[in-house]
Parts: C-alpha cells; sequence; structure tokens
C-alpha cells in the first residue's frame, strides 16, 4: 500500500470520532505500530485536528470531508498552474500556504512531464513585491470590514491620505489593486497596492450601506463594460 493511500484510510478510520490506539489500527492496516506512529504524526503537523499520543490513542476532534475528486489532464494543469503562481506570489501567507497545498497535491497526483513546470511557469515583478507588505493587513480588514487609512502616491506622484472602506483585491498578472470606497470622494476608488506607501488599520469597523459595497462595486463595473 502506497504511503498516500494508507494516510487517506487513517483518516478514514478516525471520522468515526473515537479514540483508537496505534495497535489496532495497524492490525486493520497490516503495518507495524512504529508505522502508524509516523503516519499519525505526520497527519497531525499537516494540520488536521487530530490530537493523541503513543500508548494512549488517536481521535479526531472536528469533522472533515474528503469528496472523491478525479481530475482531467488540464484541469490538474490549471491547479498546479494557480498553486504555482500563489506560491511565487507576494503575499508571504498564501504563499506558504500555497507551497504546502503543492506537497500535498503532489502526493497524491502524477508528475508533470518532465521540464514543463518549472521551465514554463515564472512570475516576477516589482510591482507585486511592493504590494507584499500590506496585502495581509489589506485581507484582514476585508474580512472583518475594518476602514484603513493608507498614504497612497498617485500617478501624478502626489501623495495624498485616504480614509477607505476595503472592499476587494484584483491581481493583473503583476499589480495588485484595491477597490475601495473613499471617504473622501464619496465613491468608489481603485488603488494601485505597489503605490501604498502607508497603511494604518484603524479598527473601526464599517457598516452594510446600499451603494457602499463590494456588490454594488461589482455592479458599477459590469455596467461600465457593458456601455
Amino acid at each position: 500500500m502506497r504511503r498516500t493511500d494508507r494516510l487517506f484510510d487513517l483518516i478514514q478510520i478516525l471520522r468515526d470520532g473515537r479514540l483508537h490506539r496505534a495497535s489496532e489500527m495497524a492490525d486493520r492496516l497490516e503495518v507495524s505500530v512504529r508505522t502508524i506512529w509516523r503516519d499519525m504524526a505526520t497527519l497531525m503537523a499537516s494540520g488536521l485536528p487530530v490530537e493523541g499520543e503513543r500508548g494512549v490513542g488517536y481521535i479526531l476532534r472536528a469533522p472533515i470531508t474528503l469528496p472523491p475528486m478525479i481530475l482531467t489532464g488540464a484541469e490538474l494543469e490549471a491547479l498546479r498552474l494557480g498553486v504555482r503562481l500563489v506560491a511565487q506570489g507576494a503575499d508571504p501567507g498564501l504563499a506558504r500556504a500555497a507551497r504546502m497545498l503543492a506537497t500535498k497535491i503532489a502526493s497524491v497526483t502524477p508528475a508533470p512531464p518532465e521540464g514543463d513546470e518549472d521551465d514554463l511557469f515564472v512570475f516576477t515583478g516589482q510591482e507585486a513585491k511592493r504590494a507584499a507588505p500590506h496585502l495581509p493587513a489589506i485581507r484582514k480588514a476585508i474580512r472583518a470590514k475594518q476602514r484603513l487609512t493608507i498614504t497612497y502616491i498617485d500617478p501624478e506622484g502626489h501623495e495624498t491620505h485616504r480614509d477607505i472602506r476595503p472592499l476587494q483585491l484584483e491581481f493583473w498578472g503583476r499589480v495588485w489593486t484595491l477597490a475601495a470606497w473613499c471617504e473622501a470622494r464619496h465613491d468608489f476608488r481603485s488603488f494601485r497596492v505597489d503605490r501604498i506607501m502607508g497603511l494604518t488599520e484603524t479598527g473601526e469597523t464599517f457598516p452594510v450601506e446600499a451603494g457602499r459595497g463590494v456588490e454594488d462595486y461589482r455592479a458599477r463595473i459590469a455596467a461600465e463594460a457593458a456601455t
């Protein structure tokens, strides 16, 4: 049995929510107890909600779902490319998660053709690197609906200070932009994140108001594109 198949079977055993001893699982999978110890350490290190220790047993503290998934060659290529894009991106948190995901994908899928990925897909850009320090705080503010104060350099090189409601991050291949409601302009604005020179998390939440939310912004963009 391949190790990836054995790890999957171990998860299936644990999904009943009961405590399982390593010796019991070893008997079921016809492997040694030491092998189960190593496999459980791997599952716990991967972030799964598995608790336990040698001599006591192991239990899955929260339910997880592992639906079957069959990907075509083109779908698998798209998945690898997307993960690689994020892994080489500027956001350190997402890049780290993408690298972990790439390892998991590689463990359960056929290897890409020799020279395929590394030779064809390389993502670079100073704009993305300059945007990197601000991306985690912006993502956090979008999720929490918190106002931000930014120091921004406009296309003419003028420095401005804005109080904004961050709504949506967009990536354009090399450049990140932030769609926001600008309190000073009383309108939507799009800011290049690499031109943000300073960012302050105010901790102040903003209300959901008609005409000022992300759906309103998207509706306006769609209407402008249709004209």
